[in-house]
């Protein structure tokens, strides 16, 4: 049995928190349908240092915090181990942990990509014997291992590109002998190999040398997985069901820069291509060749911040003020439907040329909030149901030009979490309930005008963690207890 899985009544009151709980919420992306049926809150409006890992103002700096079947994993320097991997049970729980010191000694392992498949976290590590390999964590010492030793000398840059499909892990990898190519791991060195060579042969610049497609920029959708990948002088988006047999949905040379490949619905996959100019286009396919094609061309910065919402795709561009190519203005909020006539501007908050440059989109409900600046009130939240009508200010958090500025924006369980500054607080944490009505600041992590800077905020088991500094222990894990509000006493 791990240790930190039970939560038994007597943890649950001394946290705050009226009456047993009998078991943990489930770890998808979405509430189940008992999940979504309730509301859920914050038991109190006061976080908990859960950890000094590292003490004093240092700070062990928690990264690549990640959601894991039996508590938040992470990773974390606690001035003695070096940057290790780290669970914590959170506040009802029995602790905050060092998994295992793969690198003995100061030196660190650097845990990176941690992803969860089939129940335990794989991530890339460096134990100073093997190189940079895959391994695998159940969250106890024992259970945290080497998955292979992919490529011998130890001289690759390792595994990288990590993503979940089907409960295994599919990567890319370099064994020494076929190059940098696909790979698929359940966990177990002998399930873990090379799923198929994308570029066999030699490389066409250096006989050499194996050629090498270097797979990258995975990501899944319901049914399958896409990613970058070259061949020869070309360069590929690909797509995968998980079995050898990839197939190509886009082609372009090799200097285009493909990225920010964005799910929508079932089968629909957004991107951007940037054929080596500094500016992009925005793309989609239904993961075929033939369904594959240009939607709009942006000049200027990089359109960014892509998002899903009620089967389009929302993002933050710039446009043509005249209509003209090269004469960018206002960068503004957008939508697409995955047509060109349906690819449009949807609001523009910052009237006139300027920007309001929303950022941090995040999907609560069938709504999207995000920051913007309407030139008037500054940086502050907004929110909109899809429509330019339905398109306005939730909330000015700072009155005033300054703004609040918001960033961070988590949504978990019908519960926006976020970080904004205020006059007088600094950037702390705040949390939403979807109206105007129910936003409210939490306890200041570091009382005064300095603030905490809180980020990341996730929900694993009964609390939602983050990262922030209070100003005497330096960035460390915090978590606030977080239940169905028939489970939260006051």
């Amino acid at each position: 049995m791990r240790y930190w899985r039970a939560l038994p009544a007597l943890l649950a009151f001394a946290t705050g928190c009226a009456g047993p709980l009998e078991e943990e919420p489930t770890d998808g992306e979405q509430p189940s349908t008992l999940e979504s049926a309730v509301t859920w809150e914050p038991c109190t409006d006061t976080a908990s240092l859960l950890r000094d890992i590292h003490p004093g103002a240092p700070g062990s700096e928690p990264e690549g915090l990640v959601r894991g079947a039996d508590g938040l994993f992470f990773t974390a320097d606690d001035g003695v181990h070096g940057r290790e991997l780290w669970v914590s049970s959170g506040t009802g729980g029995t602790g905050t942990f060092l998994v295992k010191d793969l690198r003995p000694g100061l030196d660190s392992a650097e845990p990176n990509e941690l992803t969860v498949a089939g129940g335990k976290v794989f991530f890339t590590a460096d134990d100073g014997v093997h190189g940079r390999e895959l391994w695998v964590s159940d969250g106890t010492t024992a259970g945290t291992t080497l998955v292979k030793d992919i490529h011998p000398s130890g001289l690759d840059l390792g595994p990288s590109g990590l993503v979940e499909f089907n409960g295994r892990v599919y990567f890319a990898a370099n064994d020494g002998v076929n190059g940098r190519e696909l790979w698929v791991s359940d966990g177990t060195a002998a399930g873990t190999f090379m799923l198929e060579d994308l570029y066999p042969g030699a490389d066409e610049w250096d006989p050499d040398r194996p050629g090498s497609s270097s797979p990258r920029r995975m990501v899944r959708t319901p049914n399958a997985f896409y990613f970058v990948a070259n061949v020869g002088s070309d360069v590929r988006l690909w797509r995968s069901v998980g079995v050898p047999g990839a197939r190509p949905v886009f082609e372009a040379p090799e200097d285009n820069v493909v990225f920010s490949m964005t799910p929508v619905g079932g089968e629909l996959l957004f991107f951007l291509v940037d054929n080596d100019e500094g500016e992009a286009s925005l793309w989609v396919t239904r993961g075929t060749l033939a369904s594959t094609r240009e939607l709009r061309f942006f000049p200027g910065a990089y359109p960014h911040d892509l998002t899903a919402l009620n089967g389009k795709l929302y993002f933050s561009a710039g446009r043509a003020r005249s209509g003209l190519e090269g004469d960018p203005a206002g960068e503004e909020l957008w939508v697409s439907d995955g047509t060109v006539r349906g690819t449009r501007l949807l609001e523009d908050i910052h009237r006139g040329p300027g920007d309001s440059r929303p950022g941090s989109l995040k999907v609560l409900g069938r709504r999207l909030y995000f920051a913007a600046d309407d030139g008037v009130r500054g940086r502050e939240l907004w929110v909109s149901d899809g429509t330019s009508g339905g398109t306005r200010l939730f909330k000015d958090l700072e009155p005033g030009a300054a703004g609040s500025s918001p960033t961070e924006l988590a949504s978990i369980h019908d519960t926006l979490f976020f970080s904004a500054e205020t006059a007088g607080r600094g950037r702390e944490p705040w949390v939403s309930h979807g109206s105007p009505g129910r936003t409210r600041p939490l306890t200041e992590v570091a009382p005064g005008p300095a603030g905490s800077g809180p980020s990341g905020f996730i929900r694993s088991g009964w609390d939602v963690f983050f990262t922030a500094d209070d100003g005497t222990h330096g960035r460390e894990l915090w978590a606030l207890p977080f239940r169905p509000e028939d489970r939260c006493g006051r």
